[in-house]
């Protein structure tokens, strides 16, 4: 099967190589699972052919002595009915041979477990829906036109190289490559196209459908897409006529720009089209956010939020969105420097009027008018999110349950937005099920209240039973109860909202009781009192283990419960930090104990009764042990903690017998 319409000489036989294990199982996936648009494949062909051209025109832009011809920058669509054969090419970038190997014939890109989860789990879907999304979601366009084809070819030569690459694979266990001579520039992939027996598949041979295909997913694309079309003409009159058939090269989208077009000229359909090649993916965009900015800084920006998730979006080495151009000329993708971490699920692209097109990333990070952009276009998608809250409540949920916890990272990164940041954010809390804007927990306080008390963990499961919780439920106080990892770094330092300060109440003194007499005060200092011998024995068991040992106002029906200083950290941020390679000192908190619990009211009178038991000892040591528990901690020594427990029961069980 040719692939090119220039003759090609081999170097050499083909090697056979096999695929990574991971690509095979990618590879059966998406030939075997059932896509309700196979369209897919062509629209992510032409998005790779596009991508290359773009690059070659920057880097011939860049390498003065590169020897490449862009007079003349296109996609081109070939079709040969009889051999049912689909060719895609283009005279851009091309790929090394190394290039090729690492890039198409194995798949070392991290979350590739979670790619066949998912298309896995697409496949046995009740509906397709979900697994369209999946192919420009995990990267992995190029391996969709197994999806049509029963054999893939690929021939490609690198700009500046004399060699070529040819690659050719039926999506089974190999694939074969080899060098060869001949081949012009560019990339071209040939799809020898599976039978059209059935009316899932589309006839990608026939002129009707590739026109459709192209102007419904590609139109946009700044490069002319061509196809080589039949034309039949008559030549002459009358009894010497004759009919003459010609090929003409026809373009097949317009190359409208839709970031120079005022959102009134633009449909909803090709805001989504464009949004789904900007994002290689299948949702729909919850949110469209154009900006047009002129006077000393004069760009223009696409901007779209997602409705779903990327699945790289808590990775390490995860990609940003948005892509810079300027004056329409391609600079580079996943631009990092016009969009802060945090507004990393944010896609688009962003042009601007006078940036050099010869700019790095080392540049950009120094840029004025970069540094300009990265402001304005944080402020606006703030101020998208906003108005979201305020007019769509069910999109405003949708993105907090997307992209909530990566939003609240800006609450540790970007001082200078924080304000905007909480006031988009939601907490869980204990008033209700659903979640809470800041604004509405002012709302709902109690005369007098000046502080946002809020616990912080693993689950709300956990925290709703957290012994820390009894005195506020008892006394009809809300409580945020923050279980993302991110809100053990923020609430530490952001000091106040809407002037009320944040307050763990699982640090520092608690004192609820304001509201109580002075008879009720007194009584309490009395019992208090009462308790400094017993307070001072167990302090001096437990010894170095914590800092100190006092009798609660926190607790209700516990025993015992850990607090820890108020500018303390919290046992959950330590683990984060050990996990992160970090050494962190483990922070010795204070014991605080239930009077009224009878464990504590018991052993403080068995102590007073048999000072030298040294059983009782070990009961201080499981109290202890039971208040890290409670809290979702784990004894520092469990095997220790076990003993200790199992003599406790033992003695129980054997008393008087």
């Amino acid at each position: 099967m040719s692939t090119d319409s220039q003759t090609t000489q081999s170097h050499g036989g083909p090697q056979q190589r096999e695929f990574q294990a991971e690509t095979r199982q990618l590879l059966d996936l998406m030939i075997h699972s059932i896509y309700s648009n196979k369209d897919t494949f062509l629209r992510e062909l032409v998005s790779n052919a596009s991508d290359a051209l773009d690059k070659l025109k920057l880097e011939a832009f860049r390498d003065k002595d590169l020897d490449v011809d862009t007079s003349d920058l296109h996609v081109e669509l070939e079709v040969d009915a009889a051999a049912r054969t689909l060719t895609v090419r283009d005279n851009g970038i091309g790929m090394s041979r190394d290039e090729v190997v690492d890039l198409i014939g194995t798949l070392a890109k991290s979350g590739t477990a979670q790619m066949r989860s998912a298309l896995a789990a697409a496949k046995n879907a009740e509906t397709s829906a979900a697994a369209e999304e999946l192919i420009g979601q995990f990267g992995i366009g190029f391996y969709s036109s197994f999806m049509v084809a029963e054999t893939v070819t690929l021939v490609t030569r690198k700009a500046g190289e004399q060699t070529a690459t040819r690659w050719e694979s039926s999506g089974e266990d190999t694939y074969t490559i080899e060098e060869i001579d001949g081949a012009p520039q560019g990339t071209s992939v040939t799809l020898s196209l599976k039978p059209a027996a059935d009316d899932e598949l589309r006839d990608y041979t026939d002129e009707r459908v590739l026109r459709d295909v192209v102007g419904r997913y590609s139109d946009f694309i700044a490069w002319p897409i061509r196809m080589q079309v039949e034309r039949t003409r008559t030549v002459g009159e009358g009894d010497d006529a004759t009919e003459e058939t010609t090929l003409e090269a026809e373009t097949l989208n317009s190359m409208k720009a839709l970031w120079t077009r005022p959102r009134d000229e633009v449909t909803d359909e090709e805001y989504r089209d464009f949004y789904r090649h900007v994002s290689h993916a299948w949702d729909e965009p919850l949110e469209i956010v154009p900006m047009k900015a002129e006077g000393t800084f004069e760009y223009q920006a696409l901007l779209f939020i997602p409705s779903v998730a990327p699945f790289d979006l808590f990775m390490q080495g995860g990609r940003t969105g948005v892509s810079l151009y300027v004056r329409r000329v391609f600079i580079m993708d996943d631009c990092e420097e016009l969009v802060p971490s945090y507004l990393r699920f944010v896609k688009g692209v962003v042009d601007a009027a006078d940036l050099s097109l010869n700019v790095s990333r080392e540049i950009l990070q120094q840029d004025r008018q970069i540094g300009a952009i990265r402001r304005r276009l944080t402020k606006k998608v703030l101020a998208t999110v906003k108005t979201m809250q305020r007019d769509e409540p069910e999109k405003y949920r949708t993105f907090w349950t997307q992209f909530g916890r990566a939003l609240k990272e800006g609450l540790v990164s970007d001082t200078d937005n924080r304000d905007a940041i909480l006031a988009v954010s939601s907490f869980e809390s204990t008033a209700g099920e659903e979640p809470t804007t800041l604004a509405q927990y002012v709302e709902r306080m109690k005369p007098g209240q000046d502080t946002i008390y809020y616990v912080t963990g693993e689950s709300r499961r956990q925290l709703e039973a957290s012994p820390h919780m009894e005195a506020f439920t008892a006394k009809g106080l809300e409580v945020l109860l923050l279980t993302d990892p991110v809100d053990e770094m923020w609430v530490d330092g952001v000091p106040e909202f809407d002037g009320k300060s944040f307050r763990s109440i699982a640090k520092g003194e608690l004192d609820l009781d304001d509201a109580d007499s002075d008879e009720a005060k007194s009584e309490r200092d009395e019992r208090n009192k009462s308790f400094e011998d017993f307070l001072t024995w167990a302090r001096g068991v437990l010894g170095e283990t914590v800092r100190d040992v006092k009798v609660s106002t926190r607790l209700t029906s516990s025993p015992a419960v850990l607090v820890g200083d108020a500018f303390s950290m919290t046992p959950a941020l330590e683990r984060l930090y050990r996990a992160s390679g970090q050494q962190v000192p483990a922070s010795k908190r204070t014991l605080e104990v239930n009077p009224d619990h009878p464990l504590v009211a018991g052993l403080r009178a068995a102590h007073g009764e048999r000072p030298d038991d040294d059983t009782l000892a070990d009961t201080v040591h499981l109290l202890y042990g039971m208040a890290v528990i409670a809290e979702g901690g784990e004894p520092e020594d469990p095997a220790e903690f076990a003993k200790r427990l199992a003599g406790a029961l033992t003695r129980a069980v054997t008393v008087g017998s």
